[in-house]
């Protein structure tokens, strides 16, 4: 049976100000509305951290306040209360006019790909604060999630021009041992996958590796080792990105890298973001601008993934 938060509260009509900020503490936290005065939240700890303070402020402020948690009463049914259908339906509208229409022209000048990341940040942050007064997910947060995932990829071909196609081929389980002091070629100007790709060759497969950039794929040398193109022996599957087709082909087990696949997948073509994701995106987007040599570029990010790596592997001991 689904249990409820219940704050009951009650402040002198005079106080306005209080009012309002208790008014949009509980707007945006998702609370609904029994009657005036009286509201209503999952027994979540998350939902209690919410409505805690909200409480604690109106009692500071002269009035009154319990919070209070209850079963639902016999024969009520309070979830409809929480439906988000028609803000799901406004998130999706806003998105289709905001960036309905990917410019791929302008994504691929500095000024234009930054604009539009700023712009997918800000689209990401509506979608992350409706998730989370979601609380009884179902049909339209589903469609808008894959609505979401699709305008992402968009945005990811946009900036990145050149990313490889999935490819519906199965993994074949590899030994490092045959694959030392290979060269390994891949797109210059690497963004997140090509150049986690380049730190986990040389960080847990190839011992001596030499790696490419290449202007084009075409150029790819005989007996070089391609990856994330279309066409390369390591490139994106139906389900995984070049990063976790190298972990998954060569059984790589680290603790900390599931973490660090996540991550990865995230950034590359989009789905479900880490918390670090955001700022992670922004540190290799910084070096990115900052460095036009790719090796300089690996040399420098190479560090921020020692340290995801690090973090991962502490989290999953952790957990376990």
């Amino acid at each position: 049976m689904q249990t409820w938060l219940v704050l009951v509260t009650s402040l002198p009509t005079e106080n306005a100000t209080a009012r309002m900020r208790a008014w949009r503490a509980l707007k945006a936290c998702g609370a609904a509305v029994l009657r005036d005065g009286v509201y209503l939240l999952p027994a979540q700890a998350a939902c209690r951290e919410a409505l805690a303070p909200v409480a604690a402020d109106v009692s500071a402020h002269g009035g009154s306040a319990w919070l209070l948690e209850a079963p639902t009463p016999e024969g009520a049914d309070f979830t409809p209360l929480f439906d988000r259908t028609p803000d799901w339906a406004t998130l999706q509208a806003e998105w289709q006019a905001e960036l309905g229409t990917v410019d791929a022209a302008a994504a691929a000048t500095a000024p234009g790909a930054a604009a539009l990341q700023r712009q997918l940040r800000k689209l990401r942050r509506r979608l992350q604060a409706l998730q989370a007064v979601d609380f009884f997910p179902g049909p339209a947060q589903a469609q808008a999630l894959q609505h979401w995932h699709a305008l992402e990829q968009a945005c990811a071909r946009a900036l990145h021009p050149g990313e490889p196609a999935p490819a519906d081929t199965a993994l074949q389980a590899l030994d490092r041992a045959d694959f030392q002091g290979r060269t390994w070629a891949t797109r210059r100007r690497p963004w997140v996958d090509r150049l986690a790709s380049a730190w986990l060759i040389g960080r847990f497969i190839d011992a001596q590796p030499t790696l490419l950039w290449l202007a084009a794929p075409q150029d790819l040398p005989a007996g070089a080792l391609g990856y994330d193109f279309d066409g390369a022996r390591f490139s994106h599957t139906a389900q995984r990105v070049t990063f976790e087709v190298l972990v998954a082909s060569f059984g790589l087990d680290h603790p900390g890298l599931p973490a660090l696949c996540r991550l990865v997948h995230a950034l590359d073509v989009g789905g479900p973001r880490p918390p670090e994701a955001t700022g992670v995106e922004r540190v290799l987007a910084g070096l990115r601008t900052a460095l036009s040599d790719d090796n300089a570029l690996l040399a420098a990010a190479s560090p921020v993934f020692d340290g995801l790596l690090q973090a991962g592997a502490e989290a999953a001991e952790d957990a376990a």
